[in-house]
């Protein structure tokens, strides 16, 4: 037990290390080859946040580990109700009306519609589910590249997490590469670590992979997550916090959960509907919140930490 959790600790370690390193490598390599701000915040940036959670559920897909489905929806209800209920207890952040008449109701959608996938296929997805994904995904981007407007705030997630280090990067053009690759090994490593260890945990304790996955995988792959949309929000960048979790779960949604079961069939190893229902929910309730005053205060951040609090308990009933 105890080698298990070390190694899943030290698997945390590499995914989160490795994709800092990997975004800001990634970042310097693109700025001095004249890349836009644009594909820089809404493409290696946001792919890089995710990078954990595309790592460890590609392994556990190949591995028919039930971790798969459990990260990427536990992922998206640790995003909503701990990630942004902390957020909003750091500091009252509003949301602006683009976001609640746009984005916020595209992640319902498809929230629902990957819900719907899942249960109507027994708790798994196969191939022509995840085609119909990443054709979501793609409708996706090509939506996020119309709004140019929004370009620079998103590229500014860097500049609050590792401007000096980007910088740095920069003037040495073979760092930022060994940073780039070292940060991708390590994110590949680290996941195979999560995986295993977290499977072996599972089975020590009698309960499913989809727990682990759904609880502490999820809650390690979303750390990313968790650290820039709190510096954003302390900061007053209002939309890069909400702007970060948005996107985070449509491509946990859409492009990892689309990759995965393009690649082989994922199953989970126990029902999903509990993770489904909450995963809809916590997005349905985001909007609600903040219907009123078009903001999230404190009261809010508290009541989606107690929806967070009640997932896991949940989940560990369910087993």
């Amino acid at each position: 037990m105890l080698p298990n959790l070390l190694f899943l600790a030290v698997g945390f370690v590499l995914l989160i290390k490795g994709a800092d390193y990997l975004i800001e490598g990634s970042v310097a390599i693109a700025k001095r080859f004249g890349l836009s701000e644009l594909f820089i915040g809404l493409t290696i940036v946001a792919f890089g946040t995710s990078a954990p959670e595309l790592a460890v559920s590609l392994q556990a897909a190949l591995r028919g580990s039930g971790i798969a489905i459990g990260n990427v929806l536990g992922s998206n209800v640790a995003n909503i109700a701990l990630i942004l209920g902390f957020t909003a207890i750091a500091g009252n952040f509003r949301i602006a009306k683009s976001t609640m008449n746009y984005e916020i109701p595209f992640v319902i959608i498809i929230s629902i519609a990957a819900g719907a996938m899942l249960l109507g296929n027994n708790s798994s997805l196969d191939r022509s589910d995840g085609i119909v994904l990443l054709a979501f995904f793609t409708v996706f981007m090509m939506y996020i590249f119309t709004m140019a407007g929004r370009d620079r705030k998103l590229a500014e997630v860097v500049d609050i997490e590792s401007k000096k280090q980007v910088e740095r990067f920069e003037r040495n053009q073979k760092l930022a590469w060994v940073a780039t690759i070292g940060g991708t090994v390590a994110v590949v490593f680290g996941g195979d670590l999560v995986v295993n260890s977290g499977s072996a945990i599972a089975r020590s304790f009698g309960v499913s992979d989809m727990l682990v996955g759904a609880t502490i995988v999820a809650f390690g792959t979303s750390l990313p997550e968790l650290v820039t949309s709190i510096m954003a929000g302390k900061k007053s960048r209002n939309d890069l916090a909400i702007g970060n979790i948005i996107g985070s779960n449509t491509i946990n949604l859409l492009f990892i959960l689309g990759i995965a079961s393009t690649v082989t069939s994922i199953r989970a190893d126990r029902s999903v509907s509990l993770d489904v229902v909450f995963a809809v929910g916590v997005a349905i309730l985001l909007p609600l919140l903040a219907l009123r005053k078009k903001s999230i205060g404190k009261a809010s951040g508290l009541l989606l930490l107690g929806v967070y609090l009640l997932y896991v308990i949940l989940n560990v009933v369910a087993g």
